[in-house]
């Protein structure tokens, strides 16, 4: 399946732990930065003053650590597109060694107004993930 966004980054040294590994937390955070950069592709103003996505559930299979320096690829595919919410599933891979992941999984977003009512999904991300 072909990814709707990729984007790579570096680790940063702070994201290390004192096993010198990639510490957990910084997986999510790598793909809530991917998902705010596909965001922005799809619609300058995602996060506009009446709706915007919220997380409601993430899983992250950790298949191996992350060390320090690495240059990391991370994919958003499309899962389960609802009437109110999207499943996108992510990996985080090696953007040096082809083959090299480590992490998949997915995260469940739903659109929100500002009273925090569920709205439908926006056209432009519904249009994105057809």
């Amino acid at each position: 399946m072909k990814p709707l966004f990729e984007i790579a980054m570096d680790v940063r040294w702070g994201d290390m732990d004192a096993f010198n590994h990639v510490n957990n937390a910084s997986y999510l955070r790598y793909v809530e930065e991917a998902r705010v950069a596909w965001f922005k592709t799809l619609t300058p103003d995602w996060a506009n003053v009446d709706c915007a996505p919220i997380l409601a559930a993430a899983t992250v299979n950790y298949r191996r650590p992350i060390g320090w320096p690495e240059r990391l690829r991370i994919s958003l595919l499309a899962g389960r597109v609802g009437g109110k919410s999207l499943t996108l599933e992510h990996r985080i891979e090696s953007a040096t060694r082809d083959g090299l992941c480590y992490a998949d999984g997915q995260a469940v977003m739903v659109w929100v107004d500002r009273s925090g009512a569920s709205i439908p999904l926006p056209e432009a991300v519904r249009a994105a993930c057809a």
